[in-house]
């Protein structure tokens, strides 16, 4: 449009900037905005799906439902998958670095391997029950002290306001000279947007979303072997990618990389250190509250 080009990095800023959407982001929220959004939440939907992949075409006539997930053991290379005779489809190192002694994997073995990890983050029912119950706890006391801050800061809201209005009739009945308005209106007004800032992050409920998402993460763990042998490869991809960074093979074993909090529940049903009960005791949120005890 001005003859100047935009290097990639600040292009990808723009791409991935939700104010063209009419909204704005403040102290870690996202909030509407008083700007006319300039696209559709449609249009920014569908640029995000070209923009990380979602949007590919398939390779050949099947999806290789575990590309990119698995790197080779023997030499860090990634593990690339192929189609042969339009029918199978088998998993080897891409071989980057030299011919490495990785054998070559059916897609069916790669997929039963791949679900024996699944089975490393399973929580035991009084685990759960007891996880809930301090998450009930603590999302109880999240709500009061979210009430209480409320309540607080609607009166220093309401006290700002009235000095506002005070202030405006002193300057009125020419108590107060026009330069000290000036300054203390410019004053008064940054804190009341302060403050109807902190509001309307009280209103978005946060904690109560860490909380649920808390929630989820526990029913994912307790279900998600099952989920796994009943659904088809891509699918069972989708899902080990909510659990899984990365993976390596070798001819033998796999060696997973859990995302958090899955490395930790793996690590308890490894060690069977589930028998840290004081750790469920009722407390106050974190400011990142775990699903997972310590």
């Amino acid at each position: 449009m001005f003859g100047k080009s935009v290097n990639r990095s600040y292009l990808h800023t723009i791409l991935n900037s939700r104010f063209y959407l009419g909204t704005f982001e403040w102290g870690g929220q996202t909030y509407r905005g008083t700007h006319v959004p300039l696209i559709s939440t449609q249009l920014f939907d569908d640029v995000q799906r070209v923009m990380h992949g979602h949007n590919r075409g398939k390779y050949s006539k099947h999806d290789i439902a575990f590309r990119g997930m698995l790197t080779c053991a023997h030499d860090d290379c990634t593990v690339t998958g192929e189609v042969k005779k339009q029918k199978y489809v088998y998993y080897r190192c891409s071989g980057y670095r030299g011919r490495c002694d990785l054998p070559r994997f059916r897609e069916e073995e790669i997929a039963a391997r791949m679900g024996d990890v699944l089975r490393d983050i399973y929580v035991p029912d009084e685990v759960v029950r007891a996880i809930e119950a301090s998450l009930q706890c603590t999302q109880q006391q999240q709500q009061r002290e979210t009430a209480s801050t409320r309540t607080r800061l609607e009166r220093e809201l309401a006290e700002t306001r009235r000095r506002m209005d005070q202030a405006y009739t002193d300057k009125l009945d020419r108590k107060i000279p026009e330069e000290f308005w000036q300054r203390k209106s410019a004053d008064w007004r940054s804190e009341e947007l302060r403050i109807e800032g902190q509001l309307a992050a009280c209103t978005q409920g946060k904690g109560a979303d860490r909380l649920l998402d808390a929630k989820r993460i526990l029913e994912l763990a307790q279900n998600a072997y099952y989920l796994y042998v009943t659904r088809k490869p891509a699918e069972q991809a989708e899902l080990l990618r909510k659990v899984l960074l990365n993976c390596s093979i070798d001819g033998v074993s796999l060696y997973p990389t859990y995302r958090k909090p899955f490395d930790v529940i793996a690590k308890r049903v490894k060690n069977e250190e589930w028998s840290g009960r004081a750790d469920l005791n009722c407390r106050p949120l974190a400011p990142q509250a775990s699903a997972l005890p310590g």
